[in-house]
């Protein structure tokens, strides 16, 4: 069995992100065969998301990034973060169209 490591594109994108927002901390959710989906939210309440092979490779994308990793969505990360209109938008029609 070979150990998976993350690239170095995935790490150097978490490093932009969190350079750009004064910090950030992540969130990893799994989706299916995709792998799964790094939520990073900046320390200025934007948010952005990066994709990885598997939840393995994204946990250790975010060590060798610096980026704090959380177990759950916490109250205070959630209310950090600012959606735009747009997010709002299609949140809702997500909502409606089930």
């Amino acid at each position: 069995m070979t150990l998976e490591h993350p690239s170095s594109g995935l790490i150097v994108g978490l490093r932009e992100f969190a350079a750009a927002h004064g910090g950030a901390k992540g969130v990893i959710e799994y989706v299916g065969r995709r792998g799964a989906r790094i939520v990073l939210v900046g320390n200025d309440g934007e948010w952005g998301d990066q994709f990885a092979e598997s939840t393995e490779i994204a946990r250790e994308a975010c060590v060798r990034a610096g980026i704090t990793v959380e177990n759950e969505w916490e109250r205070e990360l959630i209310e950090l973060m600012r959606p735009t209109n747009d997010l709002w938008r299609s949140m809702s029609k997500r909502t409606l169209a089930r």
